[in-house]
């Protein structure tokens, strides 16, 4: 995109509020230099100057990297923090499967969840980083720390949190990221393709199951889902997206919107009709939530495990949310829950239409692969 149409294309995004979300507010070129540079607004009202075009990249904070993968462009990738560079015998991150060979070469420039080190990124060199994190969370990120990243390397920092699927706010967090990136690196079309096959994925499954009266709907819990590390059953999402897309009526949802640990006396008396397990649990010493709900003798009386209605689901969070795994375990859960409005799905079809859109690869078999191939199957408990 020359400057001219960088202008226009940002005065169009103002009128539909897009403003403070990557919009071009002046273009040039550097006095020193005599490079292309343009002016973008980043996620926290920054204005930062970056070169033009933008050729070399770091992805800082969890899940930035995903986000550039979206964007196709993995190839101005070069360098990583240690959740990339370091090998893992199980992985629950699709991009990362699909790219780790060609990540794990790149040089390290800091520690996982924005822990930079200015000198190794200085040694580096990139024509910006980005640098990202989930809102009210330990590892969120904030317009001065990339002030300081920025004072600190002379680096371009581009800023902007994360987001989610969970409501509505979190959600113009994660489009306006996505736009943000796409604008400096050029890639807006490929950034509005990204959002309108998620919104396109999102109303099909409306589509499906938005009729369904609420007391027809399944009463239904997820545990076992990651936060920082694997966890139980008692670790659930009480926004939990694929409940929420497919008319489900989650047990927790009164817990508010974000992760929560419930008490195990809450599941029980909930006794939910079935029984979602983010397989990453199994990666804790005891098998996590499925290693509980064979050995618990209260958990063991829930109907869900007495009907064996247990089913496993894919990681949720890893390196933050998995927002193509998000999307595909929705159609698994809609085929378990209401399989007549999904008959025409083969859930692990649809998640390598998924993986493939937003990663370039399909990855249902080699992720699931990982956890027992327990993901989109019933748990035998």
């Amino acid at each position: 995109m020359n400057s001219r149409m960088g202008i226009i294309a940002c005065g169009v995004a103002l009128l539909f509020l897009f403003a403070g979300a990557g919009c071009t507010t002046d273009a040039g070129t550097d006095p020193k230099t005599g490079t292309p540079e343009a002016t973008v607004t980043d996620g926290f009202g920054r204005a930062v100057t970056v070169p033009q075009p933008v050729e070399s990249i770091l992805c800082s904070g969890s899940g930035c990297l995903r986000y550039a993968v979206y964007l196709e462009s993995v190839d101005r990738i070069v360098g990583v923090d240690s959740q990339d560079k370091n090998y893992r015998e199980i992985e629950g991150r699709p991009y990362a499967l699909i790219h780790r060979d060609h990540l794990m070469t790149l040089p390290l420039f800091g520690e996982l969840r924005g822990r930079d080190d200015p000198e190794k990124v200085i040694s580096i060199g990139p024509d910006l980083v980005f640098k990202t994190g989930s809102t009210g969370t330990s590892y969120a990120t904030s317009g001065p720390e990339a002030d300081s990243l920025q004072q600190r390397t002379g680096v371009p920092v581009v800023a902007f949190a994360y987001g989610s699927l969970r409501n509505d706010a979190e959600k113009k967090e994660m489009y306006d990221a996505l736009r943000l990136m796409g604008t400096v690196l050029g890639k807006d079309d490929r950034a509005e393709a990204v959002i309108a096959y998620i919104e396109d994925t999102m109303a099909d499954l409306e589509k499906r199951t938005g009729d369904i009266p609420a007391a027809e709907q399944k009463r239904v819990y997820v545990g076992g889902v990651s936060s920082a590390g694997a966890h139980g059953i008692i670790s659930t999402e009480p926004a939990y997206p694929p409940f929420a897309w497919v008319h489900a009526d989650n047990v927790a949802a009164g817990l508010g919107i974000a992760h929560a640990d419930i008490a195990k006396e809450a599941l029980v008396n909930w006794d939910p009709d079935y029984l979602f397990i983010d397989v990453n649990t199994m990666t804790t010493d005891d098998e996590g939530a499925i290693g509980q709900l064979k050995r618990d003798p209260a958990l063991k009386g829930l109907t869900a495990v007495k009907e064996e209605r247990v089913y496993g689901v894919l990681p949720y969070n890893f390196y933050n949310v998995n927002h193509g795994t998000v999307l595909a375990n929705a159609y698994f859960v809609g085929k378990v829950l209401y399989p007549d409005r999904f008959a025409d799905i083969d859930p692990a079809e649809k998640a390598d239409e998924i993986y493939s859109f937003l990663l370039g690869e399909p990855a249902f078999d080699q992720l699931n692969s990982q956890y027992g191939d327990l993901g989109f199957s019933q748990i035998p408990i």
